[in-house]
């Protein structure tokens, strides 16, 4: 006991094993099935996929790929990327969106995010245009669709292209776009513990355009348009026929399990509103999020971690280090205090438990945690 309160019921950070176990028999079935076929590279289920992905993004084409980092980075150079070219990208955000843009040829050029949604702030993106910009590259982060109204107008003033990392927003929507459905093209990741997992590693590139369409599986395949007529210098970036098979099986029930995240986050802004000195994460008018990540903000987030830790409750801390301030970025030249609202989000950031299946008893000991740790 701690305080005089139970601990013996374990909440998880996130629990994938619920949501497989209805799966798994029809799977391991299907999986039988492929060892016995031999089909595991572009197999029929790869190209099933991405129809159904592609219509569930509101997207004419789809290509599966190996990871998102591969879906960026093929999609930028099937965007014509060439060496000098800029593309704006925001601070607050995972290693891979910046790899893509370096891995492509392009320079990376990092602008703040907005409190309103901790994603990339339209009015830094206007400041940071020069006559080298070529792309801008928003990140939905934690589920939360940027101001794509906002950027899209930018980029047709500018005569840019909008390229979108949506590899944590499966389905997220706002002021009438969609995830990926909104640029000249939209990334996905389907790492394990995405709302739309894999097995393992996979991603997609989901585009209206059907010759990026074309170049992007072309890349994935060493640059072959057919068996060994390479018209460009490729990569070896499949989507496997297994990951593909398990993705085909979990999509039907993505709207759903969207909806149960959902739930879980108005039950956490109903329960934590006020409490304490923490931040709850803000939704603007207009904006559907699927909560990939329930991000709250907290004076000493280390503390109260380590706290619910104690009570037996999962919690995560993203991007404890910007990446302008990492080793591997320093020769951008970007020194502390450059990017203010993402620095704070790194310092404050906590992320609480949300995954579907999640029960209301396991939300109550989250918050019942947390208002016994401000109540001190």
């Amino acid at each position: 006991m701690i305080d005089g309160k139970e601990t013996t019921s374990s909440v998880p950070f996130l629990d994938l094993a619920a949501s497989h176990a209805p799966l798994k028999g029809a799977i391991l079935e299907e999986i039988s099935e492929l060892i016995d076929s031999g089909a595991f590279t572009n197999g029929p289920q790869v190209a099933a996929f991405e129809s159904a992905f592609a219509e569930f993004c509101g997207t004419r084409y789809c290509v599966g790929t190996a990871s998102g980092l591969d879906a960026l980075r093929l999609a930028f150079i099937a965007a014509g990327t060439q060496p000098g070219d800029e593309v704006i990208l925001p601070a607050n955000t995972f290693a891979a969106t910046l790899e893509s843009v370096i891995q492509a040829g392009a320079e990376p050029v990092l602008v703040d995010v907005a409190e309103s949604d901790y994603n990339l702030d339209p009015a830094a993106v206007e400041a940071a245009i020069t006559p080298r910009t070529r792309f801008l590259l928003p990140v939905h982060l934690y589920g939360q669709l940027a101001d794509m109204s906002a950027l899209t107008k930018i980029a047709r003033k500018h005569n840019l292209a909008i390229i979108e990392d949506a590899c944590q927003a499966h389905g997220a929507e706002r002021d009438g776009f969609r995830a990926g459905a909104g640029g000249l093209a939209g990334c996905f990741s389907f790492y394990p513990g995405k709302n739309l997992g894999a097995f393992g590693d996979a991603g997609a590139c989901v585009t209206g355009d059907e010759d990026l369409a074309a170049h992007v599986r072309a890349l994935r395949e060493h640059g072959q348009r057919r068996k060994y007529f390479h018209d460009f210098e490729g990569y070896t970036a499949r989507l496997d026929t297994i990951q593909a098979l398990a993705l085909l099986h979990k999509l039907p029930l993505l709207a759903g399990w969207n909806e149960e995240r959902r739930a879980a986050a108005f039950f956490y802004a109903q329960a934590l509103a006020g409490v304490g000195d923490l931040v709850l994460p803000p939704v603007p008018e207009g904006s559907s999020p699927v909560w990939h990540l329930y991000v709250v903000r907290a004076a000493e987030p280390t503390k109260l971690a380590d706290f619910l830790r104690e009570r037996g409750i999962g919690c995560g801390h993203h991007y404890p280090i910007p990446l302008h301030l990492l080793p591997a970025y320093e020769r951008l030249g970007h020194a502390r205090g450059a990017f203010a609202v993402t620095e704070r989000l790194a310092a404050e950031a906590i992320s609480l438990p949300v995954f579907p299946g999640i029960g209301e008893a396991q939300l109550e000991a989250v918050t019942e945690a947390i208002g016994d740790y401000f109540r001190g």
